[in-house]
């Protein structure tokens, strides 16, 4: 068993948590980051009860609950402030057990990192692909890595997932583009919430230590880049309401995060292909709306968990089963989410704020209901 070796090509929140997983059943692993140092890149980012779950198992749980807040509020505002839904996010735990958490990006990395344990970790070293032809090679861009299996956690334009399916026509461009970027917090209330306009969101979340993440989506053509971002976003949110117009003015200049949202569609025919396994966005890039680094917590766990106990084609077949369905059915739902929200007709946007409205009447037993599919998510036993 610990002989076993296996390869991670990519070292963001996908690919350490594989790496953990893997390391606890047994396996000697090595990682490989096309980055000098861990990503810290990114804003802030929002830990459901199925992801805390996945970091409770990896046991590295409790150092992100210490870098962490609890989320206690959620809703959406229209652009004038005015309530549309309104949630106690108590609820959650007193369903789930667990509460949603918000953290900065790079206080996650740093809390997986530590339970990297002998885990190496090789910075400044791109992935290229893989071969499975008899052998299990990582191909990178300075040598080749032979392992009992390969994982490829590289991202939204995986290498390793290219190389598996060659056919496939990777990411398309979801029609809107994404700002983010983590301010100081003004002098005012910040509560988390979304705000939905028309083919526009502005989404706020607090974070430790006195900052806060703010994220906002626009209908756009793909690629518009603009040579100052933050008076880009003064331009389209700057007249909505309060806080969002003193978020804008706290922004740093160059802290400002722009990439268009794009996705997989149609979704990778599977997960696994030989003794290669995909994890996190390479397995399944989708639209940010319903969690997707949970996903990739879960996808860790599961796998971490199979190729414990199994011989590897064994493992990886079971793997493939306990992942594609669940997905697939959230991409889909996150793809839905995401049309909703960017909806920009003036009638259509009055009938979903209607529909929202009408939504924030349900009792919280019925909306815990439908957050059963992605948050009652369990680790495998």
């Amino acid at each position: 068993m610990t002989g076993r070796q296996a390869v991670v090509a990519g070292a963001g929140i996908a690919g350490i948590a594989t790496a953990i997983a893997l390391s606890r059943s047994g396996w000697r692993v090595r990682v490989f980051e096309r980055s000098s140092t861990l990503e810290c890149a990114g804003g802030g980012i929002g830990i459901t009860p199925n992801g805390l779950r996945a970091l409770d198992s990896l046991g590295v749980g409790d150092q992100v609950r210490a870098r962490a807040i609890v989320q206690r509020t959620g809703g959406i505002r229209t652009p004038s402030g005015r309530w549309i839904a309104r949630t106690d996010l108590d609820f959650i735990k007193a369903r789930f057990g667990l509460p949603v958490l918000a953290l900065h990006r790079a206080d996650l990395i740093a809390a997986l990192a530590e339970g990297l344990g002998d885990v190496s970790v090789h910075f400044g070293v791109r992935a290229a692909g893989v071969r499975d032809a008899g052998e299990h090679v990582l191909l990178t861009d300075s040598e080749e890595v032979p392992a009992d299996v390969v994982i490829g956690a590289d991202g939204i334009r995986s290498a390793v997932a290219r190389s598996m399916f060659p056919g496939h026509a990777g990411v398309k461009y979801a029609g809107y583009t994404s700002w983010r970027v983590v301010v100081p917090r003004p002098d005012v209330q910040v509560v988390a919430a979304e705000t939905w306009g028309r083919g526009t969101r502005f989404a706020i979340l607090p974070l430790p230590g006195g900052m806060v993440h703010c994220s906002a989506l626009a209908n756009a053509p793909s690629r518009q880049r603009h040579a100052d971002e933050k008076a880009e976003l003064r331009r389209r949110f700057g007249g909505w309401h309060e806080p969002i117009p003193q978020l804008l003015a706290n922004i740093r200049p160059g802290s400002v995060l722009h990439h268009d949202i794009e996705e997989q569609d149609p979704m990778l025919p599977d997960v696994v292909q030989g003794h290669v396994a995909l994890v996190g966005d390479a397995a399944h890039a989708m639209t940010p709306n319903l969690g997707s680094a949970s996903l990739a917590l879960e996808d860790a766990v599961v796998l971490g968990h199979a190729l414990a106990a199994q011989d590897i084609p064994s493992a990886l077949a079971a793997y493939a089963r306990a992942r594609s369905a669940r997905v697939r059915n959230l991409a889909r739902r996150s793809r839905r989410i995401g049309q909703l929200g960017q909806l920009s007709a003036p009638f259509a946007v009055a009938a979903r704020d209607v529909g929202f409205w009408l939504g924030g009447l349900v009792p919280v037993r019925l909306t815990g209901r439908a957050l059963e599919s992605v948050m009652g998510w369990q680790p495998p036993r």
